[in-house]
Order: structure tokens, then C-alpha cells, then sequence
């Protein structure tokens, strides 16, 4: 631009450092919230292309109104008229141009109370996105709460309400700044997550229950926490060698066991995961010695996940029993599985009835049942059966519904399928397994528990 053609305002936005649009309207910003606080009329910045008529001389036919000329004579401490002259006008005397330009704005007292007013409003505005403690309380209550009673709540139900939580969590992260306060939040994602991968698979959707299990990967990490990273990749070794990945189910294991913080009760479900895992791989030491593992976790070692917190993400004695009945029953050892399947059973039944998972009690009595076909017993497994034929609809999860088709799988046998009480059990499971929340998402009988 000739500089003969530069208006004062062109000078001083430049030795100012706000020649730009984007630094003048900034500038222009501030000083008007300054002078709406102090109760003066002020219109918003000029357009860009207003902007630059205004530091050409001559190009701005009026001078602008008075809104705009309030916030223009504040910024620059001179009369809009002599900031629209030629800048070649203006002294040239070196001390006056530099006084003039390079001083501050005198300040006034309104100026002073208006910052001193903005301060207090933010600090105001941060202290309001803290949230208050009893709603956080609130949450891991009701998160432990939902953990504990899911061996006894239908599964479509716990999902609504772990979803429900998830979306709590989710909601408040936005409502406070606080880094302690993230750090719960995380927490109660990772607990709530890790609920809604173990209900998505109980419901037969794999895919929906591996995507939450990463998801409570990713929140523990976030945090720091191995526990809940620990369980998430327990779920994810369980989920791969449902799906039929068995080898790739151990390397989760393995990775599961390598977190910190981990208790006895961590330790002694992963080592119980590994082991069905390479039960489906037909690695009989590797069960075996894992199965052992498991029974030696007996340091008093716990963690707040796996023990404190409990419910889902524990895994007690009859549980534990449970799962290995099942690695002996891929390991075709139905003398061993029925002893593990007894056991849980018999641990089970000292509890309240009203305390006693079903999640954990019907797999252990269709294991039972299971093993003892193998030995060709046709009317001792159905009077293994007999409290699982009980078991209402909305409660026939996929691990359930499983192991009902390998035991159906059991009676086709030539020893077994010409039977009357065998097709009569045939008939009976088959009618059954048509009406469970697994059949109706479209679950697939993969390799869980092979025939």
C-alpha cells in the first residue's frame, strides 16, 4: 500500500502487532466487552473488508457511528477523526509519534472493576463445573450395587441399567474440571463398560460385548488402573476363544496377568480362563498346570475390582470350580469334571438360595449333566438337568444355551441316540433352548464348548 494512502489507524495497528483481521477484531473484542460493562453502546468488529477501507485514506466516505467509533477511540486513545487521516498528516516528530503510540491507555476505575468482575466470574464458572462428591458416591454405589446382584438379575436388565450408568458417566465427565473427579469418572466407565461387554455376551452379541471390552481396556488405561484392564482382557481371551481363537485367547491371558495391582481373585480367574483356553486347543499339560496355577493363588494378595467391589468381577471358589469342570470337559475328562462340577454345585447350595448366581449354578449342573453322559448316564444327567429346565427365558444366557447344545451333541453318540430317554432329553433341551434372549439376537453356536 503507498504509504502516502495509509490512514493513522494503518500506523498504529502496526506498531501494535494487530494488523491483521483476526488480531484487530480480537483487540476490538475485548475493548467492547469493556465498554458493554460499563453500560455504553458498542456495535461488533467492522468486516474484514470494512476494515481494510478503514487504513486506506479516503476509502471510508462517513465517519462510522458512534457504537463503533466508542470502541475504536478506546483501543487507540485518539478521536475516530484523526485516526482516519492520512497518516502523512500527522508529526513527525520521532518523540511525539512514539509517545503516542507506544504509551498504554491511561486506566479508570470502571476499567479495573470490570477485569476484577471477569476474574470473579471465571473463577465462579470454574467452581461450578466441579460436581458435587454425593453424586459421584451415587454412582459407585449403584455401579457395585448393579456388579453384585448381576449373577441374579436378568440379563436384558442389567444392560439397561449398565447403559444407563455408562451414559451417567459419560454426561457428568463434561460437568467438572477436576482431575481427581476425572479420575472416578474413568473408574465407574471402565466398571460400567466391562458390565455391558460380560451382559452383551451373555445375550449372545459377541461383537457388541468385544467392542465394550476394549472400550474398559481403554478407560482403565486412561487411568492407570490394572484391575479393570485385567478383567477386560480376560473377557477378551474369553470372547476369542468363544469365537474360535483359542490361541490367540492364551496371548490375552497372558497379557491380562502382566497388569499391576492385581489380587488373588484376579489372578485365580485368569489362570482359570488360560487353562479353558488351552483346553480347546487339546494342550492337556497346559490345562492342566494352568487349573493347578489357579488353586495356588493363595497370597491374601486383593485388589478393589476383583474383591472389594466383587459380584461380576469376582470369581470365588465355586466359579472357579465351575470353569475348570468345563476345561475338563474339553479335555474329554468327565471324571474330573464331574468332580469340579460337584464341588461348585455343593458350594453353591450352603449359600441362600436367594444369594446363588444362575449364571455360575446352571452351567455347573449342565457340566455335571455333560459328564455324565460321557459315561453314558442318561437318567443321572437329567436329573442334573432338572433345576436348569427351571430356569425362566429371559435368564437362558449364551453361556447357558451353550453348553446345552454340546450336551444335546453328547446324546447323538452312537451309544446314546437310539435311547427313548435319551431322544426324550434330546427333545427336551431342543424345546427348551427355542426361547432364550440369545436365540432371538441371531447367536451363533460357535466353538465354546465342543462336542
Amino acid at each position: 500500500m503507498d504509504k502516502g494512502r495509509r490512514t493513522v489507524l494503518f500506523q498504529l495497528v502496526t506498531d501494535m502487532g494487530i494488523r491483521s483481521y483476526r488480531a484487530f477484531s480480537q483487540a476490538y473484542s475485548r475493548t467492547e466487552e469493556q465498554l458493554r460493562g460499563e453500560g455504553h453502546e458498542v456495535a461488533p468488529p467492522p468486516g474484514a473488508r470494512h476494515y481494510e477501507r478503514l487504513l486506506m485514506a479516503g476509502h471510508v466516505k462517513t465517519t462510522p457511528f458512534a457504537p463503533t467509533a466508542r470502541v475504536l477511540e478506546r483501543m487507540f486513545q485518539q478521536p475516530v477523526g484523526v485516526l482516519l487521516r492520512p497518516a502523512s498528516e500527522e508529526p513527525t516528530d520521532g518523540a511525539e509519534s512514539s509517545s503516542r503510540v507506544l504509551s498504554p491507555p491511561v486506566l479508570n476505575e470502571s476499567e479495573l472493576l470490570m477485569t476484577a468482575r471477569d476474574a470473579a466470574s471465571h473463577s465462579s464458572e470454574a467452581a461450578a463445573l466441579r460436581l458435587d462428591e454425593l453424586t459421584l458416591d451415587q454412582l459407585h454405589d449403584d455401579l457395585v450395587k448393579l456388579s453384585q446382584k448381576y449373577g441374579n438379575t436378568p440379563p436384558t436388565e442389567v444392560f439397561h441399567e449398565a447403559n444407563n450408568l455408562l451414559q451417567q458417566v459419560q454426561v457428568n465427565l463434561e460437568r467438572t474440571r477436576s482431575p481427581e473427579q476425572h479420575k472416578r469418572l474413568y473408574h465407574a466407565a471402565a466398571q460400567a463398560s466391562a458390565l455391558l461387554g460380560a451382559v452383551s455376551f451373555d445375550l449372545g452379541a459377541l461383537a457388541p460385548a468385544v467392542s465394550f471390552a476394549r472400550s474398559a481396556a481403554q478407560y482403565g488405561k486412561t487411568i492407570d488402573y490394572g484391575p479393570v484392564q485385567a478383567y477386560a482382557y480376560g473377557m477378551l481371551a474369553f470372547m476369542a476363544f468363544w469365537d474360535g481363537r483359542p490361541g490367540e485367547a492364551v496371548r490375552f491371558a497372558h497379557t491380562a496377568q502382566n497388569f499391576g495391582g492385581l489380587g488373588d481373585t484376579a489372578r485365580r480367574r485368569l489362570f482359570a480362563i488360560e487353562a479353558r483356553a488351552y483346553g480347546h486347543l487339546r494342550a492337556d499339560d497346559q490345562a492342566k498346570a494352568a487349573i493347578q496355577a489357579a488353586s495356588e493363588q493363595t497370597t491374601g494378595r486383593r485388589d478393589e475390582l476383583h474383591d472389594d467391589i466383587g459380584g461380576e468381577f469376582g470369581f470365588d471358589a465355586a466359579r472357579t470350580a465351575m470353569s475348570h469342570a468345563t476345561t475338563c470337559l474339553l479335555l474329554r475328562d468327565p471324571t474330573s469334571a464331574e468332580e469340579f462340577a460337584t464341588t461348585a454345585l455343593d458350594l453353591l447350595s450352603a449359600q441362600p438360595q436367594a444369594n446363588v448366581p444362575i449364571v455360575v449354578s446352571g452351567p455347573a449342573a449342565i457340566d455335571l449333566a455333560r459328564a455324565r453322559l460321557m459315561r453314558n448316564e442318561v437318567e443321572g444327567a437329567r436329573e442334573a438337568l432338572t433345576p436348569v429346565f427351571q430356569v425362566p427365558p429371559n435368564w437362558r444366557g449364551s453361556g447357558l444355551m451353550e453348553r446345552l447344545i454340546a450336551t444335546r451333541i453328547e446324546l447323538t453318540r452312537p451309544q446314546l441316540r437310539s435311547a427313548p430317554a435319551a431322544l426324550s432329553l434330546a427333545e427336551q433341551i431342543e424345546t427348551f433352548s427355542a426361547v432364550s434372549p440369545a436365540r432371538r439376537l441371531g447367536a451363533q453356536n460357535p466353538l465354546a464348548i465342543e462336542a
